[in-house]
């Protein structure tokens, strides 16, 4: 056993309206630079759609994430020798149009207009080079089904089960999906690095780029399934969510979290067995993928575990906050949430719960009572939301673990009913579901009564000695320069390590100008023999 802390987030789709504060206020710390106007470390998806960019989960298209071969792991865009021979034009780097060319309006144009019997316009302008532009895609263009169908029937999770679903307005289904980077415990992205600028911390589990090392190869942007790393074309490097950290070490939680309208998201510590990730995202079965990740979380009221996290290093606040995580109890107590696309074999750290909501409506419209438990359980199956689609979303069409958590969700939805009009509640639909009353109420003040401390339990920062030797002390993701982004005022009573740099691995390398012999300065970092 070699127990490991990671920072992890769960987020409860039944309460995402869909608002977009959270991609808005991401955007404003993190992604209002040049270079980066397209970007959205968080942006909020409508299913069905395309999602952002456009088509990202079609890994046969972007050959993200990673594939079994002969029983190994191996990247799916292929060796080091195919990554080599498409250093310079890879094939699977997404074009600016498959996530959409930013652009403003001509104000000018309204407020120069000379006096006219037409209304002035502010005609688009491209934000990349300022010339007229036609507005054709957006980082949210299917919110509210407003693609339509043509759009619709392009989402690629619909057509594997397009032959269960209709998409006639009378019977859609709709939810909110919001995403960020998954920070995933075997990292595609940080395997396809050819600089090892990408890299997964080792305090935490957040995973960031360090611009001064990042070469602009953009081998990450690629070998990201989840397509949530972005190359800037101003500064040419790349670019992603980094989990808010300075908040993170500041026991804060990400921006995304703290402005959420909906409070659906979590965040906690979990602890797992490196040991036996490797092991774990390699079973052959693509539906024992979710199980085997869940086995690889460890308990943190286990007095085995404890006495290893310790001898590890872990500090005692850290499994504290293990044992009192919202995100530990939804995962591996409750159950009711569930990974994104763990076929890509990245075994992702921010999971879902369900959306449940529209099975109550569908009932409801039947005549028959729509929170009572054997109309909920019976219902399941012909949900709005098909059961079929959430699997393919979240449990590799393997659609038993959703309705085993959507089971439960409507169990504590009836038990809670029954309590809150004075009524005995039934304990066989807890029974049914594989919890008692008791977690049942516990699960359902955790899902909505939670408050701040409940909700977001976050130790501060530590270091650890194989963080430091490996990329040097206070080298992070250098977005965090003195007045940057990311850096709120909560964090000001943190103090972090001086950083440190390496000026040979600033700026960027002109390999035109190189004669081929040995090693261009600044491509790589210096050898430790070097003494630099």
């Amino acid at each position: 056993m070699r127990p490991m802390a990671q920072i992890a987030m769960v987020m409860n789709l039944d309460k995402c309206i869909g608002c977009h504060t959270c991609s808005v206020t991401c955007k404003q710390t993190w992604t209002n630079r040049a270079g980066t106007e397209y970007v959205w470390f968080n942006n909020v998806e409508t299913r069905p759609g395309q999602g952002y960019p456009r088509g990202w989960q079609d890994q046969d298209r972007w050959k993200g994430g990673w594939r079994l071969r002969n029983g190994r792991l191996v990247p799916r865009a292929g060796g080091r020798i195919r990554r080599l021979a498409t250093l310079f034009a890879n094939p699977e780097f997404p074009r600016l149009d498959d996530y959409y060319e930013p652009w403003t309006y001509d104000y000018d144009n309204l407020i120069s207009a000379p006096l006219g019997d037409d209304v002035p316009t502010a005609p688009p302008r491209s934000l990349i080079d300022g010339e007229p532009t036609a507005v054709t895609w957006g980082p949210n263009w299917d919110d509210d089904l407003g693609g339509g169908p043509e759009q619709l029937a392009a989402d690629v999770v619909l057509r594997k089960v397009s032959d269960t679903v209709r998409l006639d307005y009378e019977r859609a289904f709709m939810f909110h999906l919001p995403r960020i980077c998954e920070h995933c415990l075997n990292p595609s992205c940080v395997a396809a690095c050819p600089s090892g600028a990408m890299y997964k911390r080792m305090e935490d589990g957040i995973v960031l780029v360090d611009q001064d090392r990042c070469r602009g190869w953009r081998m990450c942007v690629s070998g990201c399934p989840y397509k949530k790393v972005y190359f800037n074309h101003q500064t040419g490097k790349a670019e992603k969510c980094t989990f808010c950290y300075p908040r993170i070490e500041a026991g804060e939680p990400t921006v995304c979290s703290e402005t959420c309208v909906g409070r659906l998201r979590y965040l906690g510590v979990m602890l797992y067995d490196a040991d036996r990730v490797g092991e774990a995202a390699a079973v052959a079965d693509e539906h024992d993928l979710y199980p085997a990740q869940l086995g690889c979380f460890l308990d943190p009221e286990d007095p085995e575990v404890i006495a290893a996290a310790e001898a590890a290093g872990i500090p005692h606040d850290w499994l504290e906050s293990a044992r009192r995580s919202p995100v530990y109890q939804l995962i591996a107590r409750y159950r009711i949430a569930l990974p994104l696309h763990p076929e890509y074999r990245t075994m992702p750290m921010v999971w879902y719960v369900p959306p449940l909501s529209p099975i109550v409506d569908a009932l409801a419209h039947t005549g028959h009572d729509g929170e009572d438990a054997g109309n909920l359980f019976g219902a399941i199956d012909t949900l709005r939301i098909p059961v079929t689609y959430l699997a393919e979303l979240f449990t590799a069409g393997d659609p038993a673990p959703v309705e085993a958590a959507l089971r439960r969700l409507a169990a504590m939805r009836t038990h809670m009913r029954a309590i809150n009009l004075g009524e005995e509640p039934d304990p066989a639909a807890a029974a049914e579901a594989g919890l008692d009353a008791a977690a049942l109420e516990r699960m359902y003040r955790l899902l909505s009564l939670a408050k701040y401390d409940e909700r977001y339990v976050i130790p501060t920062a530590y270091v650890t000695a194989d963080h430091v030797s490996d990329h040097g002390a206070g080298q992070g993701c250098s977005l965090d320069g003195p007045g940057g982004p990311g850096m709120p005022a909560a964090a000001e009573g943190f103090h972090s390590p001086p950083v440190t740099r390496d000026e040979r691995l600033s700026g960027r390398v002109n390999l035109l100008n190189w004669d081929g012999k040995g090693l261009p300065d600044g491509l790589f970092p210096p050898r430790p023999e070097e003494g630099r």
